[in-house]
């Protein structure tokens, strides 16, 4: 069940208010937006209590029999689209399992993420599903930290894991692996790359390293470039320029990938190799020049059957990551059914040796917090993408 929770500086009439909120929503099933904080100019505040001990207050009326699970997203600003789509993929997560036992209430991180997450622990919830920004994540964290709750976050910054934040994001550095592994068994062993002055760019650049000295491959070069057409034009010259190789691994989206590859072969044919950035951008066949290029990410089967069902219920199609989203409440159902009501998380069953399976595929955690997914390597086609590595189905 999910529902919408203002905050109210007047404890009675916020209970009353929810509770009518709590049955209206209950008519209707669907997961609305939580506001932890007022939106400017509505009605003014009522007055404050008057024993104000408490900055924060319950929020939600007691409930001894299900599962309550805070969702931080994006509601409003410039991400509320894919905080809403989170938020969304939730509920058909929520509807598909029939988890009564859970209650899912959704707190804006737009409204600022330590009032969502301080709102949330106030209101009694045992775990947090995201936030999605890892900016947020560093904000929530040690709130969530203090009250003993574990943090799911959507981020894929592995900077922001640990110390009971787990991240579920697509983390740069397995893509990268998987790809390079790929391409040193079909017999590649000199390597280069180019990629962006970034945090994504610095650590894909770093797990490049790493890959291709545990391939057994040669790393030529790596080349770094500020994201302008300019700058990408001369990193890729310069890379072209810098000496024999024949894989170039390109960590940036599609698009910058289209204006750098001519570049890169001019100097010679090459073999290109791409991370999950590239996993939908449909586009990329369009280009000559990416034709047999490879990249890894997690596998697309099960998210076009999530995508249908979406684009049914709410009308058009979600963000990519909201198969996260989905995710996460099918591991939360999973370890709900040996986890009591009111209880806290148990959160040892998060590094199950066997881990977990969803949308995107199976995935465990390691030690640090971090999802380590199995992925797939595809190659880039006229017609689109076609897997040539499937995804391993167990560990």
């Amino acid at each position: 069940m999910a529902e919408s929770v203002v905050k109210r500086q007047d404890n009675a009439l916020r209970r009353r208010r929810l509770l009518r909120g709590m049955a209206t929503l209950a008519l209707g099933g669907l997961l609305a937006a939580c506001q932890v904080v007022p939106k400017s100019g509505g009605p003014a505040a009522p007055p404050p209590p008057e024993n104000p001990d408490e900055t924060v207050g319950p929020g939600l009326p007691t409930d001894t029999d299900r599962h309550r699970v805070a969702l931080l997203v994006p509601q409003t600003g410039a991400n509320a689209d894919v905080g809403t789509a989170i938020a969304n993929a939730t509920t058909l997560a929520l509807l598909d399992t029939r988890a009564d036992k859970v209650r899912i209430t959704t707190y804006d991180t737009a409204l600022g993420a330590a009032a969502a997450a301080r709102q949330a622990v106030a209101d009694g919830n045992r775990l947090i599903l995201g936030p999605l920004l890892s900016e947020d994540v560093a904000a929530v964290a040690p709130i969530a930290r203090a009250a003993k709750v574990p943090v799911l976050s959507f981020s894929n910054d592995s900077g922001v894991a640990g110390n009971g934040v787990f991240i579920l994001g697509f983390v740069p550095g397995q893509s990268v692996e998987r790809v390079v592994a790929f391409a040193r068994g079909k017999g590649h062993q000199r390597f280069g790359a180019l990629v962006p002055k970034n945090v994504y760019g610095d650590r894909a650049a770093a797990a490049f390293r790493d890959a291709v000295r545990e391939a057994g491959g040669t790393l030529v070069a790596v080349e770094t470039y500020d994201r302008t057409a300019t700058a990408l034009t001369g990193a890729a010259r310069r890379l072209a320029n810098g000496g024999a190789m024949d894989a170039v691994l390109i960590a940036d989206v599609g698009g910058n990938a289209i204006r750098a590859v001519p570049i890169v072969k001019g100097a010679g044919s090459k073999q290109i190799l791409g991370t999950e950035l590239w996993n939908t951008d449909a586009s990329l066949g369009s280009n000559a020049a990416m034709r047999g290029a490879w990249f890894a990410s997690v596998s697309d089967g099960l998210y076009g059957q999530l995508a249908t069902k979406y684009r049914a219920r709410y009308g058009k199609a979600p963000y990519r990551l909201a198969s996260l989203g989905y995710d996460s409440v099918l591991l939360t159902v999973r370890i709900a059914r040996d986890w009591k009501p009111g209880t806290a998380f148990p959160v040892n069953r998060l590094l199950a040796a066997d881990g977990f399976g969803g949308i995107d595929g199976i995935f465990r955690f390691n030690n640090r917090g971090i999802a380590v997914r199995a992925l797939e390597v595809s190659e880039v086609g006229a017609g689109g993408f076609r897997v040539v590595d499937p995804a391993p189905a167990k560990w």
